[in-house]
């Protein structure tokens, strides 16, 4: 079922009055996609998520099933196989797919920033080669741009890209790359070999991966994340045709930018539905737990920080819906409200999580249930797509560099 279809012909929303409801403030199209989304991760990654876990590696089968329902490239131009909707139906989406599973959901995110970033800035040829593939998931994508010695600090990659004729000699190095080893193409920034310094003179190559000379390091054992497989990348004299360039020369470095920011976005969304189905749980947990002859939910202390969490929750929603427009409308204040939403979302939806964790007490301790595979899965996005301390300088710089709204 095609996200475009559904938003064509509708379908039911229960009708719910909770306060932490995310259909509220939607319109008719972006509830229905709400709903297929939230059907989908209840029937194929929810059950799944802990399974997924353990194994540590990308349900294949269940991204199929994403790429039938118009998940593999939710903003790309329909033309060409993509679903054609807006910033904030596809954080509607990324929302209700990680309360099936973080991980999964936040590969999916990365995986339509490349195909967002081919049908933005690539050639026709290459739009019309990739992205229906990328569409449907039969091809994975990876983005590329941290280094060993390149984190905060991107435009100091050192990979390098030497033109020869009708092809790029590539080589250096990638890290913590999500997606390495499974994904099939590789949209790699890296330096021009004559070019600009700096950060004007970083392009964009997507490399497959059979490339001869491409090899991938050993899989990283980390905290969460671990449905999605993460590698090191090396390039050795990979011969890389120039018809796989992503926009012009001295491009790579906006392409990677404006990717982060829809990537800011979309990543915060996954922390939204990390945060609403764990205080979801909590709440069920309090109801049903007693301890001192009474519920849990009987205790003021449990009310008052239940009304806490949830406030973070909604306020983070609401930043990030906000961020999410602007980024659809390609507003000046796109950069700075990404980093806002990022940081806010991302930090405060970390406390949620870890607050419902603490109202299980042991319980939200144990591998038997999922609250605590929520926290290890979104600690991390307080540390990729730019750092939240990098999303503080974004801010404070548009603060201290643009006119203030009301002067003295």
């Amino acid at each position: 079922m095609l996200l475009r279809n559904i938003v064509t012909r509708g379908l039911q929303l229960r009708n719910f009055s909770y306060c932490l409801n995310p259909a509220v403030g939607l319109d008719t199209d972006a509830r229905d996609v709400l709903t297929a989304a939230n059907e989908f991760a209840k029937k194929e990654m929810y059950p799944k998520m802990a399974e997924w876990d353990k194994k540590g590696e990308l349900p294949m089968d269940v991204l199929k099933k994403a790429g039938d329902m118009g998940f593999g490239a939710m903003y790309c131009n329909g033309a060409f196989g993509g679903s054609d909707l807006t910033r904030l139906q596809a954080s509607v989406i990324f929302e209700q797919l990680s309360m099936g599973c973080v991980s999964t959901a936040a590969y999916i995110s990365i995986h339509n920033m490349c195909a967002w970033m081919v049908d933005t800035f690539g050639s026709e040829e290459l739009k019309g080669t990739l992205i229906p593939e990328m569409a449907k998931f039969e091809k994975l994508g990876s983005y590329c741009l941290t280094e060993p010695d390149a984190g905060s600090d991107a435009a100091s990659i050192r990979t390098t890209a030497t033109k020869k004729g009708d092809y790029y000699v590539v080589n250096g190095s990638k890290a913590f790359i999500s997606g390495a080893g499974t994904s099939d193409y590789y949209f790699v920034m890296m330096k021009l070999d004559g070019g600009e310094p700096g950060a004007k003179g970083i392009i964009c190559l997507m490399i497959p991966k059979d490339t001869e000379g491409f090899s991938f390091g050993k899989k990283e054992d980390k905290l969460g994340w671990n449905s999605q497989p993460t590698r090191i990348l090396t390039f050795e004299d990979v011969k890389v045709p120039v018809k796989n360039q992503i926009g012009k020369d001295g491009f790579g470095f906006k392409i990677a930018m404006e990717g982060l920011n829809g990537g800011r976005v979309n990543i915060a969304s996954c922390s939204l539905g990390a945060a609403q189905r764990s205080l979801d749980l909590a709440i069920e947990h309090l109801k049903y737990r007693k301890q001192f002859g009474k519920t849990l939910s009987e205790f003021q202390y449990n009310q008052f920080k239940l009304a806490e969490l949830a406030t973070k929750l909604i306020t983070s929603r609401l930043i990030v819906r906000a961020a999410a427009e602007q980024l659809e409308n390609n507003d000046p204040e796109k950069v700075a409200m990404c980093a806002m939403a990022k940081l806010h979302a991302t930090d405060n939806c970390f406390e949620v999580v870890n607050g419902a964790l603490q109202m299980f007490g042991g319980y939200g301790f144990l591998k038997d249930y999922p609250i605590q595979q929520y926290l290890r899965d979104i600690r991390v996005h307080q540390i990729l797509e730019g750092t939240n301390e990098m999303m503080r300088l974004l801010i404070g710089r548009d603060l201290l560099t643009k006119e203030i709204f009301w002067k003295s």
